[in-house]
């Protein structure tokens, strides 16, 4: 009786295990991140920001805040869900300049003919004059992996460095976001400059700062790693009004 008992309890754990080896096995992250893409909800986690959920939809934090009615400071808590399909990009306010009517005592119109200003083939690089940012490398590392919007599509840089050494801020600004929660970018800084610009920095083997802090231009933030991905480097990103940008337009010149 007991060789027959073993005998049924062997065959029953077999065909257990062969159920159990032939089913997909799906983890927690991607089976949400199915129904998000399908349903156009996300439902928030422990340790995200509205900054970094922006981030990972790839639009501007401002707009993603206004379609959920959700206001200055931006405070979410974990089981909020969050509409990240229904973005109306004109409820955002933005700030006009106004233009003075013409006098009643200019009557006259100008016989001049309007002139057409010429659009270059190669825009210019961003630089510090040209707006209120003023932009330093985050790294001393080679620079390995550029910008592209062409398959294979890279939102930022790639920089070479050794474990362990430092990753800077490249502008003055507060962090709003630092973690682990965005897929493909491991330990995560994020850091908003202005109402425009946002940078990241990604892979950190370790992150020196906390969200709600503020940083100087060249602070040491994070100290370079492989999290996320297969070798040491800082992937950055620098992002104008939630789209991604090539940083090497915004960075300072330098030989290397």
């Amino acid at each position: 009786m007991k060789a027959l008992a073993t005998v049924i309890l062997v065959t029953i754990a077999t065909l257990i295990s062969g159920c159990l080896s032939g089913r997909e096995f799906i983890s927690v992250e991607e089976k949400f991140s199915k129904q998000e893409s399908a349903s156009g909800i996300h439902l928030v986690r422990k340790g995200e920001t509205l900054f970094s959920i922006a981030w990972r939809y790839g639009v501007d934090y401002r707009e993603l805040a206004s379609a959920n009615s959700i206001y200055s400071p931006y405070t979410i808590y974990p089981g909020q869900k969050i509409d990240v399909k229904n973005i109306n990009k004109k409820s955002v306010k933005t700030v006009t300049r106004r233009v003075e009517k013409p006098s009643k005592v200019a009557t006259k119109k100008s016989s001049a003919k309007p002139v057409t200003p010429k659009i270059s083939q190669n825009p210019p690089k961003i630089t510090a004059t040209q707006g209120e940012t003023d932009w330093k490398w985050p790294a001393n590392g080679r620079l390995i992996g550029y910008f592209s919007t062409k398959k294979p599509v890279s939102k930022g840089i790639d920089i070479t460095g050794s474990l362990g050494e430092s990753v800077l801020a490249a502008a003055a600004g507060t962090v709003v976001y630092a973690g682990q929660g965005l897929r493909g970018y491991g330990n995560l800084v994020i850091i908003k400059h202005d109402d425009t610009y946002l940078s990241a920095y990604a892979h950190s083997s370790r992150i020196l700062v906390r969200e709600q802090e503020v940083v100087k231009a060249g602070q040491k933030i994070a100290e370079i790693g492989s999290t996320g991905t297969d070798k040491v480097k800082l992937h950055f990103e620098i992002r104008r009004n939630g789209k991604p940008v090539d940083p090497l337009r915004y960075l300072p010149s330098r030989s290397g």
